[in-house]
């Protein structure tokens, strides 16, 4: 409107229309817009976060305890309130059988959950991904993905996602890690997580237990999160208390290069956790994300390869993914077939998979209405664990929408 009275002004007064007054008015028009962007450029770069100077030097040390589950600490930090946790009853069955056999569950699509909707078939040259997504009637949407890593071990893969300390190099979210406990005969592990985020958003904190299974090549990791009275809740970081997030790697998978060798290993993961943002504007920031999330992850992988040849000894998280509990396959497939024989009908707990469509899922939502109640809610409200996939997926989005405007 300012630029049109200008306009009118100068038609007014018969005045000749230059070059030089209407950049002049442009300018003025433009202004409060270019000093808003060179504010917002300040405060990025002023802006310091607590977790910039810690959880990259973390070094394990291990102490002596007659428990199955020896305490490990690492060196505090001025921002670290957590020394060594006193043993609490029954830590050894932080991750139990029960939670083997919903993940083999998962894996043979047995578990008679909602059928799983196609999000992604991508692929590069070193890597192939799939990605579905389910609603169950209660709680967050689930995902599952299968990704294919070409000329790749079980073994190293195992290694590569276990392995804290490597990972705080390539996933740019890991702000902090701590092994609590660990049991050196099941590998059973308590592990402290602390995830960065964005300014307007609180960092987020896991309590995980975790343990790996070796079911013939095949080895089976659970991630969860847990309890853990020893650690208080505090404001910031905001604890995460509902997080799953489990995979199988199966070895001996067939190359993509089409040349029949079983030269690629596919690990199949399943992943839930409570976002406290609403379900639909969480799917659409995952599936924008999600691509340049797990590209990041092949990358990270391919450098893990590299420092493993190089013959680098193992880190502490590492030499624990070895220490697995070996389970007969027989035993786990009769465990599958008494349970279908309990619910009294074979088909019962069979899950489906579609497969991928080009027509878009569910309702046309407006995308300017979801974006903007997006944005508002992450600025404002900020309930529940905001993820690299949800936070990167509904900016590119958005910054998309405004380039077709």
């Amino acid at each position: 409107m300012a630029l049109i009275e200008s306009f009118e002004r100068i038609l007014e007064l018969e005045r000749p229309i230059t070059i030089l007054g209407v950049c002049t008015n442009l300018f003025l028009l433009l202004s409060p817009i270019w000093v808003a962007f060179i504010l917002g450029l300040m405060v990025g770069w002023a802006w310091k976060p607590k977790w910039v100077s810690f959880g990259k030097e973390n070094h394990l040390v291990l102490t002596s305890n007659n428990s199955p589950l020896k305490e490990v600490s690492m060196s505090p930090s001025e921002d670290d309130e957590f020394s060594v946790l006193e043993l609490d009853e029954g830590d050894s069955n932080l991750v139990n059988v029960e939670d083997l056999e919903h993940l083999f569950q998962l894996v043979e699509m047995k578990d008679g959950g909602p059928t799983w909707i196609p999000m992604m078939d991508r692929s590069n040259p070193t890597m192939s991904y799939k990605a579905w997504r389910r609603d169950p009637k209660t709680g967050p949407p689930q995902y599952r993905s299968s990704t294919v890593f070409e000329n790749a071990t079980p073994e190293i893969v195992r290694d590569f996602f276990w392995d804290d300390e490597f990972r705080s190099k390539w996933d740019d979210m890991l702000a902090y890690y701590k092994t609590l406990k660990e049991c050196p005969t099941t590998g059973t592990m308590l592990v402290h997580w602390i995830r960065k985020f964005p300014f307007f958003c609180k960092d987020r904190e896991y309590i995980i237990g975790r343990r790996i299974w070796e079911i013939g090549r095949s080895y089976y990791c659970i991630t969860k999160g847990v309890t853990c009275s020893s650690i208080p809740r505090r404001d910031k970081p905001r604890r995460v208390d509902l997080y799953y997030s489990s995979w199988c790697i199966r070895a001996a998978v067939e190359s993509m290069s089409g040349d029949g060798q079983l030269t690629a290993c596919e690990v199949l993961l399943f992943h839930h956790e409570d976002m406290g943002i609403p379900w639909e504007i969480a799917k659409i920031g995952v599936k924008k994300g999600m691509w340049g999330t797990v590209k990041n992850m092949d990358t990270g992988f391919r450098a893990y390869q590299k420092e493993r040849a190089s013959g680098i000894s193992l880190s502490r998280q590492a030499f624990m993914a070895n220490i697995n509990s070996k389970i007969n396959p027989d035993y786990m497939r009769a465990m599958l077939v008494d349970g279908d024989d309990d619910d009294g009908n074979d088909d019962s707990s069979e899950t489906r998979v579609d497969t991928l469509s080009e027509k878009p899922q569910g309702r046309n939502i407006p995308k300017l209405l979801i974006l903007g109640g997006a944005i508002i809610f992450a600025c404002t409200f900020d309930k529940g664990l905001l993820t690299k996939a949800v936070i990167f997926g509904v900016a590119r989005r958005f910054s998309n929408v405004r380039k077709r405007l």
